[in-house]
């Protein structure tokens, strides 16, 4: 591993804090009128999600990590493992459930999704950012329901439940936001 300085920070960089993997959200270097530089900085843990506030020494030195995306089409999952196969060799993958994570709500079959790498550790998996998946079951909407904004529950073909404005039917197909599980449109 290269080893670097708060001089070298760019946001999405990878580096080692505290025996854990973070990638660099923002950083910014602070020169007070009195005392020494230093540099405060988000970092997010690869392995939790979590984003939480730094401050450093100017010129602390970080264990950098070389971070490698693949992508990959998902094939099928059979209850304790998901297949994917890589779209240049056709060498097909297991993972773990646990691996893939709250990916799972927004994975359907012959989706492409993006897998992330230290080295040869498998880090994380992300689905893509819009996905368009088939309302499953839903109540039925009431004519003058749509004076506000008013939702109602819906379940997705892949057993994932969401608010659905209330025109949303059986069979329809949506696009939602995977950031977040926003619906945003009625494909």
């Amino acid at each position: 591993m290269a080893s670097i300085s708060t001089a070298d920070f760019k946001n999405g960089m990878c580096i080692i804090n505290n025996g854990k993997m973070c990638t660099i959200v923002e950083f910014q270097h602070v020169k007070p009128g009195k005392g020494g530089a230093f540099v405060r900085t988000k970092l997010k843990d690869i392995k939790t999600g979590r984003v939480v506030d730094y401050t450093f020494n100017s010129g602390t030195k970080f264990d950098s990590v070389r971070l490698e995306t693949k992508k990959m089409q998902y094939l099928y999952n059979d209850g304790a493992d998901y297949y994917f196969m890589d779209n240049d060799t056709y060498e097909q993958m297991a993972i773990p459930t646990d691996t893939v994570g709250a990916a799972t709500d927004w994975l359907k079959e012959n989706d492409e999704a993006t897998l992330l790498y230290a080295g040869d550790e498998l880090i994380s998996l992300e689905p893509q950012m819009f996905v368009e998946l088939e309302v499953t079951h839903t109540e039925p909407g009431f004519k003058g329901d749509t004076a506000t904004n008013t939702t109602k529950p819906a379940t997705l073909e892949t057993g994932k439940e969401l608010q659905v404005p209330t025109f949303i039917e059986i069979g329809d197909v949506l696009q939602i936001d995977t950031r977040d599980g926003r619906f945003i449109k009625r494909v």
